[in-house]
């Protein structure tokens, strides 16, 4: 009787199965692994807010409605990272909502699912999901005035005209690198309203945008002013094409109407006759390439490169979108549950990270460093030196008496350590060289031993340093990894006598590692 009912069973039911189960491992088994540094910097706003004096060094950083998710969540339920990653899962799961009923309504009433698996297959929307960051809410946001967008202009209700307004006012509030997706509101509305394919006509959708317009004025005005001083901000160098390229993940695009094909002529499939919108399939494209191309461009015409990974994040629902769209040249209508289960499937198997029973959100684990440095710096004095994980830690925002807790070291409130932290720079500098120095000849060499705490790049540099310094002749630097964080332990020579007792094991663990 029971397996004849699993055979009976609707197919939402299996498909649902099948969600819970990929929405588990790529979104809610990595929750509680270590926060990344942008998502100590959410802690920090959240618990100084955006009027401490010192976030006025990257006064982008707190501009973000974001920040009060998190807030609440950690009134109500606490500090942790689970607490402070639930509101990106929730937005996420809104948003993939909205994604499959934009698919349902625009590519075919049963293509929700198959663009609802898509998305979940692209890497960047589960990260998202489990990320202490805005990124996850824009993309609610930005699906949801496209969702009330289609809406106006197929009825023309005003509800919707003014929840479309609503998000678009929203959506620059969440961050302020998402302006380019307001190029496709705009594109989508005009090709719709020059095809004669809206009900609302120009002067009432003028109104609409207008009205969102008239709510983004302040936002404007601060981005602007931000502009300013973005050189200071910049953390990557301008793209090349060929990362420009790989970033568009057009493959997911290309494997899915690829397979696609090739199972229709394998089966041979006759697809559904009703084609899609022209106007449809240019809000899939604008979705998709807009925010890449715009911030590809403006990487190269202003010198300040913003094409960074996370930041063309708000692209993925396209891609999606326009996979689904291309998939359904080749599919009938009896086929897209059986291909949303075998993108989902399939999305679970890659993105899995089968290696670790617990996947990790980031490669960076500054958990597991903050108690190896606790638990290496045996006594209160130990030296640690910590280079800031900011690029706006620099003379003179930077200096060794920076007062505490300030932004630039946001990660050791979260972490603490044990020992006496000493604060360094994101980079060398005649100053923090200068710096180094009289520490050399000071607290390290007087010291049994001192750390080394922070991101691999600063940890290298400083590494070679001292191993440099003659101060420190004959100490050993023993580095232990923890992803992109390093913790290195300098010490000095073994004396000749512990070393004759300690034989060769004492040797083996001089070298440096």
């Amino acid at each position: 009787m029971k397996l004849e009912a699993l055979r009976k069973a609707r197919p939402g039911v299996w498909l649902t199965a099948l969600l819970i189960l990929v929405v588990a491992r790529l979104w809610l088994m990595p929750l509680g692994s270590s926060f990344w540094i942008d998502e100590m910097a959410t802690a920090f706003v959240v618990r100084h807010g955006a009027a401490d004096p010192s976030l006025a060094v990257a006064p982008q950083v707190p501009h973000s409605i974001y920040y009060w998710l998190p807030r609440l969540a950690e009134a109500m339920l606490g500090f942790s990272e689970v607490v402070y990653r639930l509101p990106s899962v929730l937005a996420m799961g809104i948003a993939l909502a909205l994604v499959a009923r934009l698919a349902a309504r625009l590519i075919h009433p049963r293509a929700g699912w198959f663009a609802a698996f898509a998305c979940l297959a692209l890497n960047g929307i589960d990260y998202q999901a489990a990320d202490a960051r805005p990124y996850a809410l824009g993309t609610c946001v930005a699906a949801a005035g496209a969702l009330f967008l289609v809406r106006w202009l197929d009825a023309a209700r005003w509800r919707d005209g003014l929840l479309f307004a609503l998000f678009a006012a929203l959506l620059w509030r969440v961050h302020l690198i998402f302006w380019p997706f307001y190029l496709v509101f705009a594109g989508y509305a005009v090709l719709r309203l020059a095809r004669g394919e809206s009900r609302a006509g120009w002067l009432r959708t003028a109104a609409v945008f207008g009205l969102a317009g008239l709510a983004l004025a302040p936002v404007l005005m601060d981005s602007l002013a931000l502009f300013r001083e973005a050189k200071a901000h910049v953390i990557v160098k301008p793209p090349t094409l060929h990362e420009f390229e790989h970033a568009l993940r057009w493959n997911v695009v290309a494997i899915c109407a690829g397979d696609a094909w090739i199972l229709s002529r394998l089966f041979r499939w006759k697809p559904d006759k009703a084609p899609i919108s022209p106007t449809s399939v240019a809000l899939f494209l604008g979705w998709w390439l807009c925010q890449p191309v715009c911030l590809f461009a403006f990487s190269w015409l202003t010198g300040n490169s913003v094409f960074v990974r996370r930041y063309i994040f708000l692209m993925l629902p396209g891609v999606a979108l326009t996979a689904t769209a291309l998939v359904a040249r080749f599919v009938p209508a009896a086929r897209w549950n059986r291909l949303a289960a075998l993108v989902g499937a399939g999305g679970l198997l890659v993105l899995g990270q089968w290696g670790q029973f617990w996947p990790a959100h980031e490669n960076s684990d500054w958990r597991g460093a903050a108690r190896e440095v606790s638990a290496l710096a045996l006594a209160p004095d130990t030296p640690v030196i910590c280079p800031s994980p900011f690029i706006e830690a620099r003379p003179p925002e930077w200096r060794p008496d920076y007062p505490m807790p300030g932004f630039l070291y946001a990660h050791l409130p979260v972490y603490p350590i044990k020992g006496k932290a000493y604060l360094f720079p994101f980079e060398t500098s005649p100053e923090a060289e200068r710096y180094a120095l009289e520490l050399t000849k000071g607290a390290l060499s007087n010291s049994r031993r001192f750390l080394l705490y922070g991101g691999n790049g600063a940890t290298r540099f400083w590494r070679k340093w001292f191993a440099g310094r003659p101060e420190l002749a004959g100490w050993r630097a023993v580095r232990h990894p923890h992803g992109d964080v390093d913790v290195v332990v300098f010490e000095p020579p073994v004396p000749p006598a512990v070393s004759a007792a300690g034989g060769s094991g004492g040797a083996a663990n001089a070298r440096e590692r």
